[in-house]
C-alpha cells in the first residue's frame, strides 16, 4: 500500500478567501490534502474550480470511491459527510448533519485510522461553530500534528478557537504561516502537466 501523507483541512466562514490565501503560497507537495469547507451542492463545484485557479496543485470535487493521490486537493461535496476508508478512500454519505452541518469536519477527521500511512496533518481554519474541534483532538491522539488559524487573520474565530481550547493545537498560525510550515513538512513534487502553463 501507498504510504501517502495526508493533510486534512477544515473551514466555514470566509473560507474560499482564506483558502485561495493558503494554497496560493504553496508549491506542488508530497502529500493528499483533503478540504472540509461547510458549503451547499449549488456552490461546491465553483468553490472547487476558484481554488483550482489559484493553486499549484489541482484541485477537484472528492469522488465517491476515489483513492487520494499526493499533489492533489479534494473538497467535499456540499450536502454530504466525507469519510476516508484506510485513510486513502473516499466515502461520501447521506447522514444526519453533525454540529449543524454536512459535509462536517468532525466526520472526515474521525474517520482516520492507525495505521498511519505517511505524516497526518490537520487544520482548522476560520468558521462559525466548533466543528473540527473534537476531529483535531482524534487527529492528534493518531500522532498527527495539529493547526489551527490564529485570531488576528480569521474572518470568524469560532471553529479555531473551540479547536485550541480542546488542548490538541500544536501550532497558532495565520495561512502563510501554515503554508510555510508544510512546506517544510513534505517535499516539493513537479507541478503536474495539468498545472503546468
Amino acid at each position: 500500500m501507498s504510504r501517502t501523507s495526508l493533510v486534512m483541512i477544515g473551514v466555514s466562514t470566509g473560507g474560499p478567501p482564506t483558502l485561495k490565501e493558503l494554497f496560493g503560497a504553496l508549491p506542488a507537495l508530497d502529500a493528499a490534502f483533503v478540504i472540509v469547507l461547510h458549503i451547499t451542492p449549488e456552490m461546491d463545484y465553483r468553490i472547487a474550480q476558484g481554488l483550482d485557479q489559484v493553486a499549484s496543485m489541482p484541485v477537484t470535487l472528492a469522488r465517491h470511491g476515489e483513492y487520494l493521490r499526493p499533489g492533489h486537493v479534494y473538497l467535499a461535496p456540499g450536502g454530504v459527510h466525507l469519510k476516508l476508508e484506510g485513510n486513502q478512500k473516499v466515502v461520501l454519505c447521506k447522514g444526519a448533519r453533525v454540529n449543524y452541518v454536512a459535509p462536517s469536519v468532525d466526520v472526515a477527521m474521525q474517520s482516520l485510522t492507525r495505521p498511519l500511512w505517511g505524516k497526518l496533518v490537520g487544520i482548522v481554519l476560520t468558521g462559525m461553530g466548533k466543528d473540527g474541534a473534537e476531529g483535531l483532538r482524534h487527529l492528534k491522539s493518531l500522532g498527527g500534528l495539529t493547526m489551527a488559524q490564529d485570531q488576528k487573520s480569521s474572518v470568524i474565530y469560532g471553529m479555531p478557537k473551540a479547536a485550541l481550547q480542546t488542548g490538541a493545537v500544536d501550532l497558532v498560525l495565520p495561512p502563510r504561516g501554515i503554508a510555510d510550515k508544510l512546506v517544510k513538512l513534505f517535499p516539493p513534487l513537479p507541478v503536474p502537466l495539468s498545472k503546468a502553463t
